[in-house]
Parts: structure tokens; C-alpha cells; sequence
């Protein structure tokens, strides 16, 4: 586990904002007329129950069965903090849910069952089998989870995996089997130590000798020491099934000459004169959470030859489970399968190690912030790699195939992957992209807006993030007085505090601002007065002079009087080449809608670049721009002088010899719906459009307001682009995470051309 870089404030606010919990439940059908009502429920519903009662294979056709999995547990071992019991471990599960969904569109419900009885946990489970496609059990303790998964496997006839056991296990699997790959080792070779026989080690080492090891070379340990026959302390049915035949007693004697080792136990477990009479190339996988039983630098610091792996995010080679359980239960369901057997996993994690083999993606390494490459650093995916979601479940699926599990084989597999690759939320990787750039840049960012306690938290995360340093513009009393009031004293003393008292540069930014305000109108008293006393622009000039790299403002003033305060230091005007581009996301599409901030009324000439200005932005988003300049009328009809500039619009990018798409003009159907775009079959856009340039500020603010109070959206923005420097411009009603993803965005320098 990372090192936390939020307070326990700010988890308890992400559970509680914008509504208690991490998911919602949203139709999938119409509900809006009578005759909707009437076939979502009665009478209609009839004909679909009629059915799945003469056929329960359909229930996967007419009801949401087919991809719905449950996560269920009883709270009695929940990550690092023991029994919390079913209620205290419910975040936990909300959790898991949202993961399922975010990482293979898998829809999940959490249930939390007040029991720690294994019958009472087992027929409950069992009597909601009609509702799920699977079951993914989780945080139950041991012994209780072996006895669980086992009876439930043996009554329901959908998949029951315990992800605490086997999703360790694949993950462990596939890292292993490219350890080996660079140690030129064999698994049926290996001496393999294994310490903590609880549910993980145990499937764990289940697994591996399920892949050729031997359970001779299998050395398991519990806190008693060696796992042998004749032992009878501290043992029960499923540790007796991995005891050999041997005269080593402990950990230590066990580890002498042993070539990996896996660790599901306790920090500090393992010792640096325990990995030095390693075997050579030793493989050390320290699993234990928060902290491993040894520390890539402690074990490096004996033996430079080691290939090291641990649960967490902050060292090279993480075990996460993440990497595992989306994916194989995406290829389960996608064949109906009535389990997930050691054949489908196997497959699973052989198709991870194929893939950390591989040439990887560039996005994946700026997420990382560092190039990844296979090798002792990199033996296992990363859970952003964009391919597993088309890789890992086919792999899976095909396992499921062969040995008779599914109910409905796949037959164009090609389609399938095809079809994987479409159900990708393509906004997380963009938002992931953003912040990686920011990380990788190490960008100082002017908060403007010192004054305001969400600007403040919002610097102290940016800070604390590690995507840079933060400095506030405001008073230093002031500043601290609101850190106080909202509990962050600490952060006071970590962010820098400037302002025109404490600013050596003062008058060369009052001599820099009469040069460019003189034949405007003002004098140096009104200069003196813009540069000392008004916040926006001190943070422009600073900018300006390069005493910053990026700045961000906006959430106390209205957005036209800071840009408007902003173009004393820059040249931002309508004009000048300066365009705001709004990012709209929702429901799995990111459409960027333009000009949204600088532009009251464009002419054509304007709306060319705020279109050139949209594509730029829309390319550092990673997005192949495909333009289009919308209005009521479409290709000429009706006839309209309000039209009139959208239609010649294109005519400039014309004569500009763009290098991407444009068409225009258009209605939004046209634009973004591929069935109502087919009527035009000249148009020259290839897709549905992802920059959508607008008549006039007044529509592309109403368009989007609308969009994010009745459609649900989430719009990042304004972005301003085309100014010399990265200034992002708040709304008023931001939120500390608005706040902080302008800063990142500004930080990101997304108008970067």
C-alpha cells in the first residue's frame, strides 16, 4: 500500500460527497410513458418470466444475470483491519464494486451478511443464485473461507471465487513465471518457499504446483515454522495438504538455497541473511500489507540479483489483484460459465506474463512516470495498461471453453475482442493522462485565490500529491488562520505564501505592466494598484516572469472579470487567439465543446480557431480530433443568416489546409449520433465528432450547464488555450477537486502544441 496522500478528512468526505456511497443504480430502458411502465413491469414483464420459467438459460438474454456479480462478505477480515464485521467492512465492498465496473465493465452489487456462521453465510448465498452471474467472496477469514468457497462451489452452478485467495494467487502466478523466464529457470525445478498459510499462501502454492511444481521442492511455513509430516501443532486439513516429507523446522533453515520465495505473512518476516543463502537469481515476492516481510532495498542491498515483487504501488513489480478478478470474471460471464477453474486462472496468469513481455504502450509509462520495459523491474502488467481489458478475458474465456464450463461458447473471437475494446470508459485514461503529465512536469502552480479555504485545500493537495509545489498568493495570517479553521495547521508551513509585501520583484512588475497599460488608459497609480492590490493579476506577472510555471483562479470571481483582469499581463482576448474549451464527459464519452469562455459573438474567422484551438486541446487528451461546427441546420436546411457563419466556417479551415477532421454545418444529432450522421454520407467526418465548435459563448455555456445538471456530466473546464502561459480559469461553484483538476490541467500545460 502507497503512502496515503490525503487526510482521513477527505476519505470520509469522497464516501459522503455528492451522495453516501460509491454507486447508484441507473436503468437501462425508457421509463418515461405509460407503454414503457407497461412492458418494464406489468403486463409485459410477463412475456420474458414465461420464458426464463420454459428455459432458465434465457435469464442471461432477458435479465441483467449475464453480467452481474456479487461481492459478498462478512466483514471478519477485512485488508489489514481484522473483524470489523459485516457493516464496517460494507466501504470495502462498495469498493470492490466499483472496481469490477471501472476495470471491465462488469456490474456489481455488495452484500454484507451478518454472520460468522459458515452454513447461515453458505444457504444465504446459495438461495440468491437466480440473481447473479457470479459470486466473488471477500474478506472472510480462514478457516471459515476455505469451508465457504468450497460448499458453494459444489451447490450453485455460477462461478464462486475468493478473490483473497485465488486473485493473489494468479497475479503471484504470473509474476512468477516471468521471473523465472529471466532467471532461466524451470517451475517444476524450483525450490519454493512459501511463509503464511492462511487463504492467499494457500492458494497461492495450490496453484503453482496446479502449474508444474513439485510438491517435494514446496516448503510451506506458518508462524509455528516449517509445515512437515508428523507435525501436529497449529494444523488443520488444509496446511496437512502441502506437509513434506523433511528435517528443516524454520523459516531461516528453509529459506537456505531456496530459489523463490512467496510471502503472505508479516512485515519484517524475512531477513537479509535469509535472502543471502538464497539459490542464485532469487525470486522474492514479499506480499504482506501495508508492509512487505522485506523491502526491495533491504533485499537488494545483499543480493543484487534478486527479482523483487510486493503488494505495493510505490515499488516496482506490485502484486495487485486488480490485475486479476475484473478480467477473469469478465471472461466467465461473457460464456455464461458455471465456474472459474484452476484452468481458466492458469490462462489468466499466462496471459498477464505474454503481456508484461511486451513492448509497453507510452501512455502506461507517463502514467508511471518513468519508461517500462520488461525486465527484473517490470515482470507484471500495470493495472492501466489499456490492453488487458481486450487480452486477459478471450484468454480466459478460451480456457472456460475447453474444458467444458461455458454454456454459451464464443465463436468469432476476433468480434469479442473487438467488442472488449468498446466497453472501455475511454475518460479514465484521459483524466490518468492529464495527471501523469502533471506528475512527470513537477510543475509550480500559482494558486491566485489564497483567501479562499477550498483554493487552500486544493493547493495542499496538488502539494501533497506530488505533482509539484503550490504557491499561494494572500496574506500569510490569513492564510494560516483558514489552514486552521480547516484543520490542515500542519500545511501552513508547507506551502509558500507570496504576495506584493513580500515579493522582491515588485517593481519590475509595475514597470512591465505601465509598458503595456500606458496607452490604455492608465496611469502608474493605476498600475501600482493592479500590480499590489489585485490578486489575478501579482499571480499573472508573476507568471509572466516566469516566477511559476502554471496558475489557477477563478473560483471567487466571476470567470469575464478575471479574464478580462488577466489580459492586463497577457493577451488573452477575443482576438488574440485565446479560446476556452470545455471537456463534457458522460456515460463513457468525452465530447469537448468550444468556445465556452473567451468568444461572445465569433465570426467565421473565429470559429476556425477556436476550431484549430479545440483540436490541440483535444490531441493532448490523446484524442484523434474530428470537428464539427454545430448549429439548428444541417448542410444548408433550414436556410438561415444565424447559420450563415457556421457554414462558411469550414470553407477557412479549408484554405488553412488543416491537418484533421472538420464538417459542418450541423445539428448535434448529426454530429454525435452515427444513425442520423448516415443520411449524409459526404459528410467528411469518419466517427461520431469529439469537438463540437458553437455559435456563440451564450449557447456553448447553456449547452453545457444543461448537460451537467439534467445529463449528469462531468465537465472539466473551461480550459483556456492559446494564451503564452497555462492559466486555467475556474467557475465560482468549484469544488476543492474542480479546483485541484484546473491546477493539474495548468500544470499539464494540455494547450502544449
Amino acid at each position: 500500500m502507497a503512502k496515503a496522500r490525503f487526510t482521513p478528512e477527505d476519505a470520509l468526505a469522497f464516501h459522503m460527497e455528492p451522495s453516501p456511497g460509491k454507486w447508484e443504480v441507473q436503468p437501462t430502458v425508457p421509463m418515461t410513458t405509460q407503454r414503457d411502465l407497461s412492458l418494464a413491469y406489468s403486463p409485459g414483464v410477463a412475456v420474458p418470466c414465461e420464458a426464463i420459467a420454459a428455459n432458465p438459460e434465457l435469464a442471461y438474454d432477458y435479465t441483467n444475470k449475464g453480467n452481474l456479480v456479487a461481492v459478498i462478505s462478512n466483514g471478519t477480515a477485512v485488508l489489514g483491519l481484522g473483524n470489523l464485521g459485516a457493516l464496517g467492512g460494507k466501504p470495502v465492498m462498495e469498493g470492490k464494486s466499483v472496481l469490477f465496473k471501472r476495470f471491465a465493465d462488469v456490474n456489481s452489487i455488495d452484500i454484507e451478511l451478518d454472520t460468522e456462521d459458515p452454513d447461515a453465510f453458505c444457504d444465504a448465498v446459495r438461495l440468491m443464485g437466480p440473481t447473479f452471474g457470479g459470486i466473488n467472496l471477500e474478506d472472510i477469514k480462514a478457516p471459515e473461507c476455505f469451508i465457504i468457497e468450497q460448499r458453494l462451489k459444489e451447490e450453485m452452478d455460477i462461478p464462486v471465487f475468493h478473490d483473497d485467495q485465488h486473485g493473489t494467487a494468479v497475479i503471484c502466478a504470473a509474476g512468477l513465471i516471468n521471473a523465472l523466464h529471466i532467471s532461466n529457470k524451470k517451475i517444476e525445478d524450483v525450490k519454493i518457499v512459501l511463509n503464511g498459510a492462511g487463504a492467499a499462501g494457500i492458494a497461492c502454492i495450490e496453484l503453482l504446483k496446479s502449474m508444474g511444481a513439485r510438491p517435494e521442492n514446496c516448503i510451506v511455513c506458518d508462524t509455528k515454522g516449517v509445515i512437515y509430516q508428523g507435525r501436529t501443532e497449529g494444523m488443520n486439513q488444509w496446511k496437512s495438504a502441502h506437509a513434506v516429507k523433511t528435517d528443516l523446522r524454520s523459516l531461516e533453515e528453509a529459506m537456505d538455497g531456496a530459489d523463490v520465495f512467496l510471502g503472505v505473512s508479516a512485515k519484517g518476516a524475512v531477513t537479509e541473511k535469509m535472502v543471502a543463502s538464497m539459490a542464485d537469481n532469487p525470486v522474492i515476492f514479499a506480499m504482506a500489507n501495508p508492509d512487505p516481510e522485506i523491502t526491495p532495498e533491504e533485499a537488494h542491498a545483499v543480493r543484487v540479483d534478486a527479482i523483487v515483487a510486493t503488494g505495493r504501488s510505490d515499488y516496482p513489480n506490485q502484486v495487485n489483484n486488480v490485475l486479476g478478478f475484473p478480467y477473469l470474471f469478465r471472461g466467465a460471464l461473457d460464456i455464461h460459465a458455471r465456474a472459474i477453474n484452476d484452468e481458466m486462472k492458469i490462462a489468466c496468469a499466462e496471459a498477464l506474463a505474454a503481456l508484461a513481455r511486451e513492448d509497453v504502450p507510452d501512455e502506461v509509462g507517463v502514467a508511471y512516470g518513468r519508461k517500462l520495459a520488461f525486465g527484473r523491474d517490470y515482470i507484471i502488467p500495470t493495472p492501466f495498461d489499456p490492453r488487458l481489458i481486450y487480452r486477459i478475458p478471450p484468454a480466459v474465456a478460451r480456457a472456460g471453453m475447453e474444458t467444458g464450463v461455458a454454456r454459451r461458447p464464443i465463436i468469432d473471437m476476433d468480434g469479442y475482442e473487438t467488442a472488449l475494446k468498446g466497453r472501455m470508459d475511454p475518460t479514465a485514461s484521459i483524466l490518468r493522462g492529464i495527471y501523469a503529465r502533471a506528475r512527470a512536469a513537477q510543475g509550480t502552480v500559482l494558486f491566485a485565490e489564497g483567501d479562499d479555504p477550498r483554493v487552500l485545500k486544493a493547493a495542499v493537495l496538488y502539494q501533497r500529491s506530488g505533482y509539484g509545489r503550490s504557491l499561494v498568493v494572500g496574506r500569510e495570517s490569513d492564510v494560516k488562520t483558514k489552514l486552521e479553521a480547516e484543520g490542515l495547521a500542519d500545511a501552513a508551513r508547507e506551502l509558500t505564501i507570496v504576495n506584493a509585501a513580500n515579493t522582491d520583484h515588485l517593481e519590475t512588475y509595475k514597470r512591465f505592466l505601465y509598458e503595456r497599460l500606458q496607452r490604455k488608459g492608465h496611469d502608474q497609480q493605476d498600475v501600482h494598484r493592479l500590480a499590489a492590490r489585485d490578486r489575478h493579476v501579482f499571480a499573472s506577472l508573476m507568471l509572466a516572469h516566469g516566477h511559476a510555471d502554471a496558475m489557477v483562479t477563478g473560483a471567487t470571481r466571476k470567470s469575464a472579470h478575471v479574464l478580462e483582469l488577466i489580459n492586463h499581463v497577457f493577451d488573452a482576448g477575443p482576438h488574440d487567439g485565446a479560446v476556452g474549451v470545455s471537456a463534457v464527459l458522460a456515460r463513457g464519452r468525452i465530447v469537448l465543446i468550444a468556445d465556452t469562455l473567451v468568444h461572445e459573438w465569433p465570426d467565421e474567422t473565429d470559429l476556425a480557431v477556436i476550431a484549430e484551438r479545440g483540436a490541440a486541446v483535444a490531441r493532448t487528451l490523446g484524442l484523434v480530433p474530428r470537428v464539427a461546427f454545430v448549429s439548428f441546420s444541417t448542410f444548408g436546411y433550414p436556410v438561415s443568416e444565424r447559420a450563415t457563419k457556421m457554414h462558411q466556417a469550414p470553407r477557412v479551415l479549408d484554405a488553412r489546409g488543416v491537418d484533421f477532421e472538420y464538417e459542418g454545418e450541423m445539428t448535434v444529432d448529426v454530429a454525435l449520433n452515427t444513425r442520423a450522421a448516415e443520411h449524409y454520407p459526404f459528410s467528411r467526418l469518419t466517427g461520431p465528432a469529439n469537438v463540437l465548435v458553437v455559435p456563440a459563448r451564450h449557447s456553448a455555456s447553456i449547452s453545457v450547464k444543461l448537460l451537467q445538471e439534467m445529463g449528469g456530466a462531468t465537465v472539466i473546464g473551461p480550459i483556456l488555450a492559446g494564451v503564452h502561459k497555462p492559466i486555467q480559469i475556474c467557475s465560482t461553484v468549484s469544488t476543492v477537486t474542480d479546483i485541484l483538476n484546473m491546477a493539474v490541467i495548468a500544470a499539464s500545460k494540455v494547450d502544449d502544441r
